[in-house]
């Protein structure tokens, strides 16, 4: 298989590269930045940006399937950057797989695309997009979902993953942020009852993108249709950033506070940051608040079904990993 995988130097992407490079296939990454590791593994490197379809166009010449990893993430930020990425980005990467005849495209979304500010427990893909979404990334994200599955049809079969909370060794997000805070002594647990919520290891995620693909085409059960993806394995959120943290070597949180009060935190910090035009991001947020307040685990009927996923690595495997992967 010839395979494009857009953003292939970021955590996923880079994981679904080197599971397509294990078992023979060819693959091309297309990335704003230099990644001589990706060239020197054999990868085809393009070096241009999602919001060029000129990039992309060049990038998709013959190829068999596009893995649209690249996206714009975080919780904060200017929701122009976000729709250039994410939305903008999604509707080159369609138009260049219309122009280069490409017949597959599996898509990374995320489950925060139909999340309501509510608890999710066991929810399945028959869950409905919201009116509103708290932030712009989960906003961008449905809308780029919405597009991908439209798009499905007899000429480009298209389907849309959507995994939640990533993470193992060479993780660049989630794990080095709650190291980093905790570590600073920054890092505070919401109180309240304890909520579940699923993550998924990063060799599940990839291993999820490679069953898509193969299982993909049009008119085949994935066509068209968006997925969850976790290690169906849920865990309360704080038991979790404790174990994470346990493979750094550092103790568990013990300072909380009320969920109403990070909520109004996050309000408060929101218009200072907007009014003043502060730099970075700030530390609580409407979204990220609420995300940390409510359960988020889901029913992988679906996938185990139609792509026969089924986590290989365990959340305590996973653990184990991560410590051998940060300590000395």
């Amino acid at each position: 298989m010839r395979a494009l995988v857009t953003g292939g130097g970021g955590f996923l992407g880079k994981a679904i590269v080197t599971r397509l490079l294990a078992r023979g296939d060819s693959v091309r990454s297309v990335a704003r930045g230099s990644y001589p590791e990706l060239a020197s593994l054999g990868v085809s490197v393009v070096r241009g940006d999602i919001a060029d379809p000129a990039s992309l166009a060049e990038a998709a010449a013959g190829v068999d399937v596009v893995f649209h990893a690249a996206a714009k993430a975080g919780v904060w930020g200017d929701p122009a950057e976000y729709h250039r990425s994410n939305v903008a980005g999604t509707r080159n990467v369609l138009a260049a797989c219309r122009e280069r005849g490409v017949r597959r495209l599996v898509y990374t979304s995320s489950p925060s695309v139909v999340f309501d500010g509510r608890d999710q427990e066991g929810i399945d893909e028959s869950a409905p997009y919201p009116e509103r979404h708290l932030a712009s990334y989960p906003a961008t994200k449905a809308e780029a979902e919405r597009l991908v599955l439209a798009a499905d049809g007899p000429d480009l079969a298209t389907v849309a993953l959507r995994p939640h909370l990533i993470w193992g060794p060479g993780d660049n997000h989630l794990v080095p942020r709650i190291v980093a805070r905790a570590r600073e002594g920054r890092l505070l647990k919401l109180g309240g009852p304890p909520r579940k919520v699923d993550s998924t290891y990063i060799d599940n995620a990839a291993d999820a993108h490679l069953l898509a693909a193969d299982r993909l085409a049009p008119g085949a059960p994935p066509a068209g249709k968006a997925y969850f993806i976790s290690n169906g394995e849920p865990l309360p959120v704080w038991d979790l950033v404790d174990r994470i943290l346990g493979a750094a070597g550092l103790p568990p949180l013990t300072l909380s506070i009320p969920p109403a009060a990070a909520y109004a935190a996050g309000c408060v910090l929101e218009l200072a940051y907007s009014v003043l035009r502060l730099p970075g991001e700030p530390r609580m947020t409407r979204f990220l608040a609420s995300e940390l307040s409510t359960a988020h685990w889901f029913d992988l009927t679906a996938a185990r079904r139609d792509l026969g996923y089924e986590p290989k690595v365990s959340v305590e495997e996973g653990l184990r990993r991560l410590a051998r992967s940060l300590r000395p």
